[in-house]
């Protein structure tokens, strides 16, 4: 995707800078969003980002854009030159290593209605780019020690690293019901193909066109108008399909959960009873949708068809089940998912046997 608009960009209906004060990396942090290189809703890149989404306001097109601090600056020396100083993206270097060591800062700017509401409510921006995702207790010396050699290494070349909270527990949920039980091909084409067909073009930032494809995410009133026919064009088996428009009937609800704070393991159990409690959204569903909505650190996929095997290979060099996954990440409680993005981070891949899945065509049946 392209790093920076390439067109000037009109006044936007609101704006914001955040500081992170330590390091910090676009890209690992909010990639967890993207469904795909042609993900209609979500673009992100090395140090841009583009959003689309809704707010109780209206829609909302926001623009990331990460200003890395200069190595060994120690100032921003636009503003120096001017003759005024914000102490800005080039003072937040936190040290000698380089960009990635240091904070920087990030722009934000957003476009439509909704706009206002992310101005009108404090830390929301912030929170979507994992400011309130506290990594110390895992980075304690003690606790890094306990790591594997290879995620130490991992952490050490990352930093930058958090856990988003978009806050919208159902738009999370949406995409991630797509992908119960089918391969990655399928669910992707799902989601591009309800959203295109069905959704809303987002706001336009003014003369600058957004990145190729981009539009809103659907609401439950226009997945609740999905014809029958056209699940079967989106590859949407029934049971899929059902369990969505039961969820758009709660919809309310389930967004007026996005506004908890998950503090403890009995406010994380609480919300999971809560969504679990409609037909088809089970464990696994409410994991990674919390891993997206909430910024859940101690959330594991339990149930993922892939996960046990990943996470025991890349620990213990050996496959595993769920409960070997879970008694492997136990010494590390309340950050089991921040090891898992560690273990992801590192770029391993777990040995692969027998043939792949086969999308299937629900269109036929």
């Amino acid at each position: 995707m392209t790093e920076s608009p390439a067109l000037p960009l009109a006044r936007p209906d609101a704006e914001g800078v955040w500081r992170p004060g330590r390091a910090y990396a676009l890209r690992p942090t909010l990639g967890v969003l993207q469904r795909g290189t042609r993900d209609p809703c979500v673009r992100v890149g090395d140090r841009t980002a583009w959003l689309c989404f809704r707010t109780p306001s209206g829609p909302v097109t926001l623009l990331l854009q990460h200003d890395p601090p200069v190595r060994g600056s120690g100032r921003d020396r636009s503003n120096h030159a001017s003759g005024t100083h914000d102490p800005g993206p080039h003072d937040d270097d936190t040290g000698p290593g380089g960009p990635e060591q240091g904070a920087g800062r990030v722009r934000w700017r957003a476009w439509g209605d909704g706009a206002a509401d992310l101005a009108a409510e404090p830390g929301r921006v912030e929170r979507l780019l994992g400011a309130e995702d506290d990594w110390s207790g895992l980075d304690r010396p003690d606790v890094a020690a306990s790591l594997p050699r290879a995620l130490r290494e991992a952490r050490r070349r990352a930093p930058g690293l958090r856990l988003p909270a978009t806050g919208r527990v159902f738009d999370a949920l949406v995409p991630v019901v797509l992908e119960q039980k089918v391969t990655t091909i399928e669910a992707r084409h799902a989601w591009r193909y309800l959203v295109r067909r069905f959704g809303d073009p987002a706001p336009a930032p003014g003369t600058a066109a957004l990145p190729e494809g981009l539009r809103l995410p659907l609401t439950a009133a226009q997945l609740r108008r999905v014809p029958s026919w056209e699940w079967h064009a989106a590859r949407v088996d029934a049971k899929r399909s059902r369990a969505l428009l039961l969820a758009a009937e709660s919809a309310a609800g389930l967004d007026r959960l996005g506004a908890r704070r998950i503090l403890d393991a009995a406010e994380h159990d609480a919300v999971s009873r809560a969504m679990q409690s409609i037909p088809g959204i089970g464990p696994w569903t409410v994991a990674e949708t919390l891993q997206r909505s909430h910024g859940a650190p101690d959330t594991v996929s339990v149930g993922d068809y892939h996960l046990a095997a990943y996470v025991g290979a890349a620990l213990t060099g050996r496959r595993t089940d769920d409960a070997g996954m879970l008694r492997l990440l136990e010494p590390w409680r309340g950050h089991r998912q921040r090891v898992v993005r560690l273990i992801q981070a590192t770029g391993f891949r777990k040995p692969t046997y027998g043939p792949r899945l086969a999308p299937m065509d629900h269109r036929r049946r």
